[in-house]
């Protein structure tokens, strides 16, 4: 452990520290919130004399704000938010151990290893002497990445709002500028129950659905590969889930498709939905009911890759180009409330929620470089 840098020893002290999203399904409730992580950053900002406060969100959990403020008048903000939760995981699993130059434990890459980037540059630039006059830096530990995003939703809402926010996910050290938003759709079909001696007797609602999925499935992919965004390719459609009927002998009279639409800039759930139908009505299929099944909207990402201060972030990572991403973010959330976003950190997605998940310590050392050389850069 001796042998450890500070940085490697931070994220260590983050994976020990469980903090799964206590909305997700978890058997040991000691295992989840995100105020350990919390309690932990505070602690070591108010050493260092960073003027720290906290936003409810919702029942005991609270986004952690943490300023650093210029020596001069501010004139600009920067926001870093990565999120404190993580999804669930056993007891062993927040045991971190590190082998060939990897660290392995739950939230280590998704977003763990963000989290101790972003903050160990912004520890070190609050001691530094040359640091920006006139640019406020804000650190925000957000809650609920995981779930509902209710921790990004309530800073956009509340503010602060600042000229770039950097939501923090494995990026592989690319710099996101875009990605695609997220509609979860429910369809229903209705049918008219008999016994399942005498189906001649009833309407299958299975049955009445299946041009449904069929449609969905095979005529529905083709019409989306038609839209293109320059970052995020075609939107995608995926069925997830289906429900129907009680029993064999009982024809049913219900059935129930959930679907997952991954959306481009400019559309909408409107526009997806008389997408779909117009579909149904070209293709003559009786068009099942509608409803939505989140709560809350999840629009794509599109924060204008030439912007001055996103040029002055890739040149900080020497990266030539900003890139796009199919997953949703929390930087949707915080640009929705007027503050550009970008998506960056160590780790590749594929680990993200993995059984064996794990950072490469390397990466965690570019990125905090990164964030460092790109904060001491600001005026």
């Amino acid at each position: 452990m001796s042998r450890l840098s500070s940085l490697d020893r931070l994220l260590l002290e983050l994976v020990e520290l469980p903090s799964i999203n206590p909305s997700l399904q978890c058997e040991d409730s000691s295992l989840t919130g995100e105020e350990r992580i919390a309690c932990c950053l505070e602690g070591q900002a108010q050493a260092v004399g960073i003027e720290s406060k906290r936003m409810k969100v919702l029942p005991g959990r609270q986004n952690l704000i943490l300023r650093l403020k210029p020596s001069g008048k501010v004139k600009s903000k920067i926001m870093l938010t990565p999120h404190m939760d993580v999804v669930p995981a056993p007891p062993d699993a927040f045991l971190p151990r590190i082998k060939n130059k990897r660290l392995f434990g739950r939230g280590a890459c998704d977003t763990k290893g963000s989290m101790a980037s972003f903050f160990h540059a912004f520890i070190r630039l609050s001691k530094e002497r040359a640091r920006p006059k006139n640019t406020e830096i804000i650190f925000v530990g957000l809650v609920d990445e995981e779930f509902g995003q209710a921790g990004s939703r309530t800073l956009a809402e509340k503010g602060p709002q600042a000229d770039l926010a950097i939501a923090g996910e494995p990026t592989n050290l690319k710099v996101v500028s875009a990605h695609k938003g997220n509609l979860w759709i429910k369809l229903a079909s209705k049918g008219k129950a008999a016994h399942g001696s005498t189906p001649q007797h009833g309407t299958n609602a299975i049955t009445c659905m299946s041009p449904v999925l069929v449609a969905l499935a095979h005529d529905y992919p083709k019409l989306l590969a038609k839209k293109m965004h320059p970052l995020l390719g075609s939107p995608t459609i995926s069925i997830g889930k289906i429900r129907g009927g009680s029993q064999p002998n009982v024809v049913p009279d219900s059935c129930e498709i959930e679907i997952d639409r991954r959306t481009l800039p400019g559309e909408t759930s409107y526009s997806v939905e008389e997408e779909i139908k117009n579909l149904f009505k070209k293709l003559k299929i009786k068009s099942p009911e509608f409803s939505a099944t989140r709560s809350v909207p999840c629009p794509p990402l599109d924060t204008d890759p030439t912007l001055p201060i996103v040029q002055s972030f890739l040149k900080a990572g020497n990266r030539r180009k900003t890139v796009g991403v199919p997953y949703f973010t929390d930087a949707s959330p915080i640009s929705m409330g007027g503050t550009p976003a970008l998506v960056y950190g160590p780790g590749n997605i594929a680990q993200a929620h993995a059984k064996n998940e794990w950072v490469c310590l390397k990466e965690v050392e570019q990125a905090e470089r990164t964030i460092f050389r790109f904060l001491s850069n600001l005026p």
